[in-house]
This record gives structure tokens, C-alpha cells and sequence, in this order.
């Protein structure tokens, strides 16, 4: 009997030993060899390549300082929540990831609370105002959905909450947690970066000048280096002399044409064709129609819209696109002020929907428009997919069910706005206004000698199809325009209007055209993941307060009596069938 112990003690040390060791080893392994499991079925917790390669790069301490902590809805502990555990796997990646969370709002001291939310606010925070139920009253509180991010001598804000026009508070909850990996990752990927990929704005054609595009050569400058660009007929504005094997080579991953309102000359046109063939991308604003508010403020209330010959056609015609010369109109329109009538002898002036203004809200799934905000059009056009053999074409935006297009020459008058809309006469639905083309492009000088154009002067590595490439057709310049501020002459934000005091998709949506065209589709891959929501039923728990109290707190004591009865019945079943058999 005493050697049966002794052996049934020694068979348990040599378990526990080995136990040990394998703990032991396991850890010295994961020591070395990093790796996690996401047992979620939309890999939640599993992050992008792009995420890791750019959380590699950090080589210094950078902290997020998140201002998500306090008293607030459940709704937003939930965001909190999804960030702490996002920023944890961030470090998880790499230890130079810091984090702490604050809260803006603590103490008693009011003054004091005031001066902090004020200072958040000038670093670029934006504020959201909370209505919080109690049973006792209802009451509004400010909270701060944002991060501060510093790396080194910078800093830089990060909104973690993406309103998005007309969506309800739990989508809007849904699509920010969606974009927490995006949001924070933008954030490192702009903080550390170091050699930016080059961006030309063409000029030269009437195109918008820097104060109309303040903003958005501001935000790309933070990851590209942009330069405006004359072409004025040089072969060397967009190319630059390469090697032996390739004599040609484009200055710069992507070129901008933002609006211009005169004919292109055919030598500037052989450039940017040759550009594109080369492998250069090019991001198209277009207006084929003149229309501009100034001519209806000065006239009275009434212009007319007619064609521009920009000199553009037959180019993108044959990669793939025809611009029509009509104007759209859409029932869901940016509203603009409109004297309605009068009051006390003073012009009543009202905010009234102006359908010239389309607001286009993105449906396609592509990564570029994935999760964005609606985005504002000012008189745009109708695009059709033509030719463009091989190319792949992919329509981003397009208008509402209840939209039409006129054809030009038109009248334009303040005076539909005082008239109800017949919306049987906008049957004309999902009118493209935005073309992705992807894949090998032909020249537009395919079947031309280029020496018919520039003469015997110069001499060129012709090329009749690009190597794969893309460009995006955009037919209404002002997407990309900020608006002007008229006492100060400061340029607002892009997709700020000024009338409505709402903030569209404008600068989202160019930031992801110029991402995607130089070849940064990893990050826009980030932003188009879509996670599933699991949002409790708050009338079905209201209802049912007390019974899922009561299994919450008695089925788990429930469960571990069942489970201790059948542990016992199995071993007093086994003690009995041991008895038995001796």
C-alpha cells in the first residue's frame, strides 16, 4: 500500500515538472515568436499589413493621449472600450506605443474646465454635446470623442467620432469603430513620415488657385509633397530623363487637374498623355458647362448654362469616359440662403434646398467611398462609360432616385426654388458623377505621328499603351474647393459650408482619390472594413428587467451544483465499480 503511494506521488511530481516545463517553454517561445489568435468571426482584433508596416517604422515613443474618460453614455464607454483595446494591440505590435486616457471635464473648478476645452479645441478637437437621460432630468454634457497624438517635437489631433449626414447616433457609433484602426493609424502614418511621394497641380488652363484649394494641399502636404505646374508645352514639367532602358520617366506619382475653364493646348495634352502612358495617374475635376453663382447674384436671379470647350474630349473619350454637357439637378440638395418674403420690412431670409447643389451620399462598397460622408456638388454633370478597351471602370458617386439631367444651352433661375418640385419629373436616378479607370490605357495619339505636332525640334520615347495605370473622373471642380470666408478671406475647411454649418465628405473623399492613385490602397482597405453590430434590444431589457436579473445571477450557481452532482455521481459510480471488481 505504501509503494502505491509513494508511486501515485511520484507520477504527480514528475506531471507537475513537466507542467512547468512546458510553461516554461511555451513563454521562452512566444518570448521570440510573436503571434495572436482572433477567434472573432470578422477578425476584429487582426490587423492590416499596412497597419504592422507602418507600426514598425516608429522608432521613438509616441503617445495617444485620449480624452474619452469620464461619466457619459454607454454608447461612448463602448467607444472608449474599442479604442483602449485597439491602442493595446498597436502596442502589442510595438512597445514604443503609449496611451492614456483623460478626462477634460474633471474637478469642480469650472473656469478651469472651460480654459481646458478651449485649449483642446484650438489644437483642432471637436467637441460633441451629449444628451444624458436620467430619471431624474435630462441634461446635455460636452465630451471630447478625440485623441491627441504627439511623436517627437509634433502633434497632431484625431477625431475618433465620424459623423455621418442623416445616418442615427448608433450607426454613426458603428461606422467610427469601424474606422478606429483607420483613424489611429492615419494618425502614425502622418506623424512619422519622412520622404513624401511627389503631387502636381496642373495650372496654366484658368484651373482653381491656392486660396480656393488652401486646405486640401495643407492636408496632402502632410503626406505628399505637392507643387503646382505649369506645363506651358515643356516635355520636362511632368517628365524627367530615366536610364537607357527607360529614357522617360514621370516627376510625379499622380497630377491634379482641379477646374480649369480654357481649352487645352495639344502639345500640354501630348504631355499628360504620354504622362498616363508612362504609368502616371491623374485625378480629373472637370466642368464641361459654365455655371457659376456670381453670374446669378449679379444678374437678376437668372443665367445661362452653356457648354466649355476644355479640348478634352477626344483624351477621355478614348480612356474610357465622355463628360456630357447637361447639368444635374437632385431633390437632395445643399439648401442656400433665398429671400422668401418680408418681415417688419426687412428681407426674410431662409436656408431653401437648391438642386444645382446635388449632396451625393456614397453606396458603393469601393474603398475609395466606403463609410464616408455625404459629399457636396455644385452644378455637375452627367458621365458616361464609353470604349476604353480593357479598362475597368467603377462608378464611386452618383446622384439620388430623384434626380434629372438638362441640357445645355439652359436657363438657370432662383425662381425654381419658390416653386414645389414634381418629383415625377426627376426620374432619372443614380446619374454617375464619379468614374474610377483601371488597367492599360491607349494613347489618344495611338494612330498620329507626334512629329506632326512638335516638328523635327524634339525627339520622344513614344509610347502607345501605358503600363497598368489609373485615374478617377470627377465632372464637378468645386468638390475640391473650400469655401472663402468674405470678411477675413480665410479658407474655410473643405466640405465646410458656411451656410448650413455642416461639415460634408468633400476632403475625405479627394485624400482617398490621391491615396488610391498612388498606390496606398492598403490604408483604404483599413477604412472599407465593416464590423457587425451586436446592439442589445434596450426595450426588450426594459420589459424583462427582473428575469434576466434573476438567470444573470442564478444560472451560474445553478450550473455548478449540476455540475458538482454529476462529478459526484460519476465518481461514486467508478469507487462502486472498483469494489465490485476487487
Amino acid at each position: 500500500m505504501g509503494n502505491k503511494k509513494k508511486r501515485i506521488k511520484n507520477n504527480n511530481l514528475i506531471q507537475l515538472g513537466l507542467s512547468l516545463i512546458i510553461i516554461f517553454l511555451i513563454n521562452l517561445i512566444s518570448y521570440y515568436v510573436f503571434t495572436r489568435i482572433d477567434l472573432t468571426s470578422e477578425k476584429r482584433y487582426t490587423l492590416s499589413k499596412s497597419t504592422k508596416n507602418y507600426l514598425k517604422q516608429v522608432d521613438d515613443a509616441i503617445c495617444f493621449n485620449v480624452y474619452l474618460e469620464g461619466d457619459f453614455p454607454a454608447e461612448y464607454k463602448r467607444l472608449r472600450m474599442e479604442t483602449k483595446e485597439m491602442l493595446d494591440e498597436f502596442r502589442a505590435y510595438n512597445d514604443n506605443i503609449q496611451y492614456r486616457f483623460i478626462n477634460p471635464s474633471e474637478g469642480t473648478d469650472k473656469k478651469k474646465i472651460r480654459s481646458t476645452q478651449e485649449q483642446l479645441i484650438k489644437k483642432g478637437l471637436q467637441p460633441t454635446s451629449v444628451q444624458v437621460n436620467t430619471a431624474d432630468k435630462n441634461s446635455h454634457q460636452i465630451i471630447f470623442p478625440c485623441a491627441l497624438v504627439t511623436y517627437k517635437e509634433k502633434e497632431l489631433p484625431v477625431q475618433l467620432l465620424l459623423n455621418k449626414l442623416g445616418s442615427p447616433a448608433d450607426q454613426v457609433l458603428n461606422n467610427s469603430i469601424q474606422n478606429l484602426e483607420y483613424s489611429l493609424i492615419n494618425a502614425v502614418r502622418k506623424i512619422i513620415v519622412k520622404e513624401k511621394p511627389r503631387i502636381g497641380f496642373i495650372e496654366g488652363h484658368g484651373e482653381l488657385d491656392n486660396t480656393r484649394m488652401a486646405d486640401i494641399l495643407y492636408s496632402l502636404s502632410d503626406y505628399y509633397s505637392v507643387e503646382r505646374v505649369k506645363i506651358d508645352g515643356k516635355i520636362k514639367s511632368l517628365m524627367m530623363r530615366g536610364t537607357k532602358e527607360k529614357p522617360l520617366m514621370n516627376k510625379y506619382a499622380a497630377i491634379v487637374i482641379a477646374k480649369p475653364d480654357s481649352a487645352f493646348e495639344e502639345k500640354d495634352k501630348y504631355f499628360i498623355d504620354q504622362f498616363v502612358m508612362h504609368g502616371g495617374k491623374v485625378l480629373w475635376l472637370l466642368n464641361p458647362v459654365v455655371a457659376e453663382m456670381d453670374s446669378l447674384r449679379k444678374s437678376p436671379g437668372e443665367t445661362i448654362g452653356y457648354g466649355r470647350d476644355l479640348n478634352l474630349d477626344d483624351m477621355l473619350f478614348k480612356y474610357g469616359v465622355r463628360i456630357n454637357t447637361n447639368l444635374i439637378l437632385d431633390l437632395t440638395a445643399l439648401p442656400i440662403p433665398f429671400v422668401t418674403g418680408q418681415s417688419g420690412g426687412q428681407p426674410q431670409i431662409d436656408l431653401v434646398p437648391w438642386y444645382y447643389f446635388p449632396i451625393i451620399i456614397p453606396t458603393s462598397k469601393h474603398p475609395i467611398v466606403n463609410n464616408l460622408n455625404a459629399i457636396s456638388f455644385e452644378f455637375t454633370s452627367t458621365i458616361d462609360t464609353v470604349g476604353g478597351k480593357g479598362i475597368k471602370k467603377t462608378v464611386l458617386l452618383a446622384t439620388s432616385a430623384y434626380s434629372k439631367a438638362v441640357n445645355t444651352p439652359t436657363r438657370i433661375s432662383l425662381d425654381i426654388m419658390n416653386q414645389q418640385p414634381d418629383e415625377r419629373l426627376y426620374n432619372m436616378p443614380n446619374l454617375p458623377v464619379a468614374v474610377l479607370l483601371e488597367g492599360k490605357f491607349e494613347s489618344v495619339y495611338q494612330n498620329r505621328v507626334p512629329r506632326s505636332i512638335f516638328g523635327d525640334k524634339e525627339s520622344f520615347d513614344f509610347k502607345e499603351i501605358s503600363a497598368p495605370s489609373k485615374m478617377i473622373v470627377i465632372s464637378g471642380g468645386d468638390v475640391i474647393r473650400n469655401q472663402i470666408e468674405k470678411k477675413s478671406g480665410r479658407p474655410y475647411p473643405l466640405g465646410y459650408d458656411q451656410y448650413t454649418n455642416q461639415t460634408f465628405g468633400n476632403k475625405d473623399f479627394i485624400l482617398n482619390c490621391v491615396d488610391y492613385l498612388c498606390d496606398d490602397s492598403g490604408m483604404l482597405a483599413i477604412r472599407s472594413r465593416e464590423l457587425k453590430m451586436r446592439i442589445l434590444d434596450k426595450s426588450y431589457i426594459e420589459k424583462n428587467k427582473f428575469t434576466i436579473q434573476l438567470l444573470n445571477t442564478l444560472l451560474p450557481i445553478l450550473l455548478i451544483v449540476l455540475y458538482g452532482i454529476i462529478q459526484l455521481f460519476f465518481r461514486k459510480r467508478r469507487f462502486t465499480h472498483k469494489k465490485l471488481t476487487n
